[in-house]
């Protein structure tokens, strides 16, 4: 085992994290080198492999005790090789004797590099059936959206009093509300005792009934009973599904697998405003039929979850690594990709133990705020999930026909102009499969926050022509397109696949919760006061408000949020190992003046890098793989010309020979 751990006790640190004295110290007891990188102070930001400089025999005799231990014995010479790979993982081909890979192995691992969409089925359809259930979002999102347009009449709150616009925000608001309170919140003990997919499970049943329910509500208060049931599994389901798809997927598309939650939530958007449009002239019963038809997606979520193989890493929380090693095969193409990723999550987690020790639910959440790399992770979360609500989407996803009607367009016409936003965030979704994990989270959100701000404030703005002049609502309804294209590939993607990747498996139940439930309670702020801040700033100033928002989201993301892109959850540890005030720092001292010198006086300047990795990111390992390829090739041909050549002494007897001749 990389470290030989059996049971751990936390370190003692300050708020800064334990002192260099203190870490060594306890890294030698529990077996580690004692330069290994400290994950509550990583002041030089060095990312580091655990099993770097391990001799080969030291190396073995961990595994061996490892494959013992966990009853993987059968298993042990896979695991032997698979802990050299994940060891040295770009020199592989290299390894030589006994333990050395076979073409087939060595293709399947040149693929994570050269061809990394080449993935198994059976990850396919994990993150697939899983992302289903993101549509039952979108799609109750455009419900109530449409059914806005009437059910507050047939329920007599169409009033202009803040009653009754206050209990049209609430109603809308509910499913967040009961998600922010109390669905993100059952995530853990969830997860806990039934695993990925049990939570993913019971979250689809109240996804399915309560919203089947909601068709058939005679009043306010059962339409809002009805939405509440539905916010528990909105919340459960957003907290869960994300980190199970983030801990099946390898780290070079991870990104790109998990955004499929954000994907398949424009999706339902996009397939609500159809449904919408579709029922619109049924007559009185149309805004229930667009309530209750958000159900439809749920059906096969709750059918196909149990077919799906569950989180290796959730498995060997529960020190079940034999069913871990069962999930990784059907996850990974070949076996010597298994036992590579099984050992090395396992050496990750085993140091994650020394840093975090035992904990309850209680305690857990306690330290999302007091463990520093937790904290950091809490932190970066919190900043990506509040910003999905300043950024003023929710605005047009939950009002964006009473938005469209109060700047001039009939009923039916709105509900047009809505599908037009949903086909819009839905295409525009599409970019990020290629970006999230090119570009980046951070990049992402660094590019689209500003352009987010002037599109808010070019449609306040244009909010105030007339209101019989044509223009008014093209303008308008132009801008918010542009606002939900920059939206789509950028804000929209990045917070949920950012916060199910940013915390330790120890704490990534509850730290989810914890991101979920601020993102859906600042939804819910907006779904009440949205309707009052209308009234009393107009469209206009509403939406420069937003504009506003925007711009100071962007300067948190700036200072807060680490780049993650192409790392293993388990290397993650060791970003947020980094202070926050040494990112700061970096990103003010050294960032910005780049950003400055390059963008803006048009210089050839050089950025120099806030992170040193001991395994580079996959362009890194790109280019590294080419070097690599052409010193073997080197190495081949020196050793061809090196047999054609005869050896000294074939020489020196060559030429006695012809002397005596």
């Amino acid at each position: 085992m990389a470290p030989e751990i059996a049971t751990s006790k936390p370190i003692q640190d300050t708020a800064d994290g334990p002192t260099s004295e203190e870490y060594k110290r306890t890294s030698s007891e529990e077996g580690h080198h004692a330069d290994h990188v400290n994950l509550n102070a990583n002041l030089e930001a060095r990312i580091q492999n655990p099993l770097a400089a391990i001799p080969r025999e030291t190396l073995f005799r961990q595994v061996d005790a490892f494959a013992e231990e966990k009853g993987l014995t059968e298993h042990t010479e896979l695991i032997r090789k698979g802990a050299l790979v994940a060891q040295d993982p770009t020199n592989y081909e290299d390894i030589e004797g006994e333990y050395a890979l076979s073409p087939l192995e060595v293709e399947d691992l040149r693929n994570e590099v050269l061809h990394k969409w080449r993935q198994p089925r059976a990850l396919y359809f994990t993150i697939i059936t899983c992302s289903i259930g993101a549509a039952v979002q979108g799609w109750d999102q455009t419900g109530s959206n449409g059914a806005n347009l009437a059910f507050h009449k047939v329920f007599g709150i169409d009033d202009t009093a803040l009653r009754d616009t206050f209990i049209v925000g609430v109603v809308n608001a509910a499913p967040y509300i009961a998600s922010a309170f109390v669905g993100c919140w059952l995530s853990d003990p969830l997860n806990h005792y039934f695993g990925r997919r049990g939570a993913i499970f019971f979250s689809a049943i109240f996804c399915l009934f309560p919203v089947i329910g909601s068709a058939f509500t005679q009043t306010w208060q059962e339409l809002l009973a009805c939405r509440l049931l539905m916010g528990i599994g909105m919340g459960a389901k957003a907290s869960t599904v994300p980190i199970y798809a983030a801990e099946n997927s390898p780290a070079s598309i991870r990104g790109a697998l998990v955004m499929t939650w954000q994907l398949w939530t424009a999706f339902g958007i996009f397939v609500g405003f159809a449904a919408n449009l579709a029922v619109a002239k049924t007559g009185a019963i149309a805004w229930r039929l667009q309530l209750g038809s958000a159900f439809i997606p749920a059906v096969p979520l709750l059918i196909l979850i149990y077919y799906c193989p569950e989180s290796p890493r959730w498995l060997m929380k529960k020190n079940r690594y034999q069913k871990a090693f069962d999930s990784l095969l059907k996850l990974r193409n070949n076996p010597l990709q298994a036992a590579r990723d099984l050992y090395y999550i396992h050496s990750q987690l085993e140091i994650e133990q020394m840093i975090i020790g035992d904990s309850n639910y209680v305690t857990r959440f306690i330290q999302l705020f007091t463990i520093p790399r937790v904290r950091r992770a809490t932190l970066a979360s919190f900043t990506v999930m509040i910003a999905q609500q300043m950024c003023g989407i929710n605005i047009i996803a939950f009002y964006s026909s009473s938005v469209f009607e109060e700047n001039g367009a009939d009923a039916f016409h709105a509900l047009l102009a809505s599908f037009g936003f949903g086909l819009v965030n839905f295409v525009f979704a599409w970019p990020a499969i290629w970006t999230i994990d090119t570009f980046g989270r951070r990049s992402l959100l660094l590019f689209t926050f500003p352009n987010m701000a002037w599109c808010l404030l070019a449609a306040g703005l244009c909010s105030l022509i007339p209101l019989e002049n044509i223009a008014h609502l093209a303008t308008v309804a132009m801008f918010i397109y542009i606002f939900a294209a920059f939206y789509s590939p950028g804000e929209g993607p990045v917070p949920f696949a950012y916060s199910a990747e940013v915390f330790p498996l120890s704490h990534r139940e509850v730290g989810m919760g914890w991101a979920v439930a601020t993102c859906f309670f600042w939804a819910a702020v907006l779904g009440i006061t949205w309707p009052t801040m209308v009234q009393a700033m107009t469209t206009t100033g509403a939406f420069c408000f937003y504009a506003g928002l925007n711009i100071v989201a962007f300067v948190m993301i700036f200072l807060w949020v680490p780049e993650t892109k192409q790392r293993t959850l388990e290397e993650l540890d060791y970003i947020f190992a980094v202070p926050t005030r040494t990112h700061m720092h970096y990103q003010i001292t050294k960032a910005l003046p780049w950003f400055f010198n390059k963008y803006i006086m048009r210089r050839d300047v050089v950025l120099e890098p806030l992170y040193k990795f001991d395994n580079n990111s996959h362009n890194d390992r790109l280019e590294e793989m080419k070097a690599n390829d052409a010193a073997r090739k080197e190495r081949r041909e020196k050793a061809a010309a090196d047999q054609l050549q005869p050896s000294p002494t074939e020489s020196t007897d060559k030429v006695i020979v012809e002397t005596k001749e």
